[in-house]
């Protein structure tokens, strides 16, 4: 059965008409208008999933700023501090209601980072407190009189630090209109309708999940969590797409398992795990082709032993893996390729069996066929015997077995 992913984004323009972030909104279906929202953490947490985990925060941005509106429920959540800091401009809701206890969270996420915005916003003193907070003030200027609109530039001009954004913008005259009254970004169908993006995905199992989550609550090894990764073709996607993704600021991208549970430690695994849980399916999406795809990925690892470096193994077993996701996701390879942050030699070989590991992913593809003549061609030409040759596949048949995957 294949999932889709859905999300819109509107973009948010200067006084120039560039364009400097996206809106992005909760979506239901691929032609919805607007959001059918039963729970409002429901609704933020399939947002943060689909912008860090299915759709990748690289090709869905493309380097603007992302504006996330925010109930409480998910404010106060650990899922908010998944998202990256630098790319991420948090809108509190005109419905949130004003505490102390939402204050010290506030604070809190912006001493980690964060800024937000304050939507539809309409200046009460109720709302003072949260000004010094705000890096960003948000009007719809169609819900409010023009003096409601001095109003709210006259307070926020209190504060320096502040920036007004006008929204619902439809015209061209409203654009120069408060353009001229002070307002430094605009958003509506004057500049463009809501955007809606699909993406298919496939999610983990609760109970792969699980089991990590027990193995990283209890700091297990990271070689036993790497083992457990294995096994989850969703698993090992989500992980790399997410590690990977602008707001990490790696200077180099991850490549391996082992590596990005290292980066992440326990507990931001933890928390990612628990966003997973809330996605996940209650039984694996495409279990043949999911086993495949993992016996696919070790037979390529096996193979590299004989004649690749350590580092080019931990490559190799990604490379057989994703190999595979273009059948898995229903998209073309290239199209997948363009969402993805990874080394040449794994695209190369993804797109065309070409470069350091594509005469071995064309290996592992001929094993799997039983095709001999292809297999004995290639094996010469990697310098691997027959024998060699026969044994990896045995052992990565015996290793994807031992997984115990359905």
């Amino acid at each position: 059965m294949s999932l889709n992913a859905y999300l819109a984004r509107q973009p948010i323009m200067d006084g120039h008409n560039n364009l400097v972030a996206y809106e992005l909104l909760f979506r239901h279906s691929a032609h919805a208008r607007n959001a059918r929202i039963s729970d409002d953490l429901s609704a933020g947490v399939n947002v943060i999933s689909n912008a860090l985990c299915n759709m990748g925060t690289d090709w869905l941005l493309k380097g603007k700023l992302a504006f996330i509106n925010m109930e409480v429920p998910m404010l106060m959540s650990d899922f908010s501090t998944l998202l990256p800091p630098d790319k991420v401009v948090i809108e509190i809701l005109e419905t949130v209601q004003v505490t102390p206890d939402l204050l010290a969270r506030l604070e809190e996420l912006k001493a980690a980072g964060f800024r937000f915005a304050l939507d539809d916003f309409r200046y009460h003193p109720s709302s003072e407190p949260l000004l010094p907070l705000a890096s960003y003030i948000k009007v719809d200027v169609l819900a409010h009189t023009p003096q409601e609109v001095m109003d709210t530039v006259k307070a926020a001009r209190r504060h320096e630090t502040v920036q007004l954004v006008a929204e619902k913008v439809e015209t061209h005259e409203q654009f120069k209109q408060y353009k001229a009254l002070g307002f430094d970004f605009f958003q509506g169908f004057f500049f463009a309708h809501p955007e809606n993006l699909t993406t298919k995905v496939f999610n983990p199992s609760q109970a792969t999940v699980l089991e990590l989550m027990e193995k990283v609550r209890s700091e297990s090894e990271v070689q036993e969590i790497e083992t457990a990764f294995k096994r989850d073709v969703a698993l090992t996607f989500k992980l790399l797409r997410y590690i990977n993704s602008a707001g990490f600021g790696l200077s180099c991208e991850v490549q391996s398992i082992r590596h990005a549970v290292t980066i992440l430690g326990y507990k931001p695994l933890y928390k990612w795990l628990t966003l997973l849980l809330v996605t996940a399916s209650a039984s694996q999406m495409a279990p043949a082709l999911t086993r495949t795809a993992i016996t696919r990925g070790r037979l390529c690892e096996l193979l590299g032993q004989h004649i690749l470096s350590k580092s080019d193994r931990d490559n190799l077993f990604i490379t057989g893996v994703f190999s595979l996701l273009d059948a898995l996701l229903e998209m073309p390879m290239p199209d997948l390729l363009d969402r993805l942050l990874l080394p040449e030699t794994i695209a190369d070989a993804l797109l065309d069996r070409s470069g350091l590991y594509g005469p071995i992913l064309a290996l592992t593809e001929a094993c799997e066929n039983r095709d001999t003549e292809v297999i004995e061609n290639l094996a010469d030409s990697l310098i691997l015997s027959p024998e060699q040759v026969s044994k990896a596949h045995m052992e990565a048949l015996a290793w994807a077995e031992q997984l115990g995957i359905d």
